[in-house]
């Protein structure tokens, strides 16, 4: 059950009941990430749940990072990243570049946008031949 009292500067104070040994690990947890209070772990994970559900909505505004490795040498995947990402300008707001051996490459690319739309190039970039691994991690930021 949840209780409302009053109202602080735009915050409300709320009061929830959780069993000893479900708060005992919740303590640990949140000691263990670094939290100074149980109330901003909680409303971490109200906001990533928001994030999450917010996620789903293609219309949303949200930002991704696609995380690539590729074999440099194949298939002039280099620049057809860098075309894709220029094709797309005001959704590929930044990106890195790291080389991992004599072959392969690390790729990070910073997208912004609604979430359809940067998911869909997100998934053309970890799809795109040459690319060994990827992995696509999109955070909604706003309410559609």
């Amino acid at each position: 059950m949840v209780a409302r009292s009053r109202k602080t500067k735009s915050l409300e104070r709320i009061g929830i009941s959780l069993d000893s040994t479900l708060l005992s690990m919740f303590d640990k947890l949140i000691a263990g990430q670094g939290y100074e209070s149980r109330s901003e772990a909680i409303r971490d994970l109200v906001r990533q749940q928001l994030s999450r559900e917010f996620a789903g909505d293609p219309k949303a505004e949200g930002v991704a990072v696609v995380v690539l490795v590729y074999d440099h040498h194949a298939a002039n995947i280099a620049e057809k990243l860098i075309r894709l990402q220029h094709s797309h300008i005001l959704h590929a707001i930044s990106s890195l570049h790291v080389h991992l051996g004599a072959h392969d490459c690390l790729e990070i690319i910073v997208l912004r946008g609604r979430v359809g739309r940067i998911n869909k190039m997100g998934e053309s970039l970890v799809s795109m031949k040459g690319v060994r691994l990827g992995r696509i991690n999109l955070v909604a930021t706003e309410t559609p």
